[in-house]
């Protein structure tokens, strides 16, 4: 088990929990991300794996959605509520329904079971190389106060955060990247191999359900006619009529984010 006291860095193994029931899926995965090089933990039901993930606080964590104890869903609330943590759902059964309800409460990703371990393990590397991605600081406090904003949609680069018709949605630090991801080309059809390359950083077509479900996430958080669907294409960030000039290019209007910030937040750097 790792030293909680350790921040993971860059050049440090990753440190990954793996939250499974079955002890033969368990092992194999242990036994694969160990040859990669990971470092790894595990736990059998709901509590342990959140006991497990308060410990070791890993960089990643794979979580089965059916525990003894309580549910991977449960536990992905409970692990995201004490310290947000990257999470690859894994669910036996392929309904959309529940991969919504997984996406809702913080998973980042999931996959069907039966599954490749290779592939597991490609996902877990990709969910990496996103959550270490480092964004250049704003060079100014101008810059600092300026988000994207369509319409009543008020984007806050900086600060990840989001606003709709006034009101903060809170999104997975997934939907944000996508949210982003289209709304830095408005009105341009992305295709979901794009998608998956610039958000999840891989590309596979079995994926592409992926980018779906969390564009049904966003709609459920953002309203349904904020992403417009391209069949056999992709997906478009819609831009209100009022946001385009009269050559039908996007209006130049940077927003004021101040209303997003709070008195929690901590000060911004000079």
């Amino acid at each position: 088990m790792s030293n909680p006291d350790q921040a993971a860095s860059p050049s440090a193994p990753p440190r990954v929990v793996v939250i499974e029931d079955e002890p033969t899926i368990t092992r194999a995965i242990a036994d694969r991300l160990t040859a990669e090089g990971w470092e790894v933990s595990t736990a059998l039901d709901g509590p342990s794996g959140v006991r497990t993930v308060a410990e070791v606080r890993p960089d990643v964590v794979v979580l089965d959605v059916m525990l003894p104890g309580f549910d991977g869903l449960e536990v992905c609330r409970r692990i995201q509520a004490d310290e947000p943590v990257p999470v690859l759902m894994l669910t036996a059964r392929d309904d959309e329904t529940d991969m919504l309800v997984g996406l809702g409460v913080g998973a980042d990703d999931y996959m069907t079971k039966p599954f490749s371990m290779r592939e597991l393990a490609a996902r877990l590397k990709a969910l990496l190389r996103r959550v270490r991605r480092t964004t250049p600081p704003p060079t100014s406090e101008t810059e600092q106060n300026v988000a994207l904003q369509f319409g009543d949609l008020v984007i806050d680069r900086a600060g990840r955060r989001v606003m709709r018709a006034g009101v903060p949605a809170h999104l997975t630090p997934t939907e944000f990247d996508l949210l982003l991801c289209l709304a830095n080309a408005p009105g341009t059809v992305l295709t979901r191999e794009q998608l998956l390359a610039d958000v999840w950083d891989w590309i596979d077509a079995t994926g592409t359900r992926t980018v779906d479900s969390h564009v049904k996430a966003l709609r459920r958080k953002l309203g349904a006619d904020l992403v417009r669907t391209v069949h056999g294409v992709g997906y478009a960030l819609e831009i209100p009529e009022d946001d385009l000039d009269e050559d039908g290019t996007l209006a130049e209007d940077p927003a004021d984010i101040s209303s997003l910030r709070t008195p929690a937040d901590p000060p911004t750097s000079p």
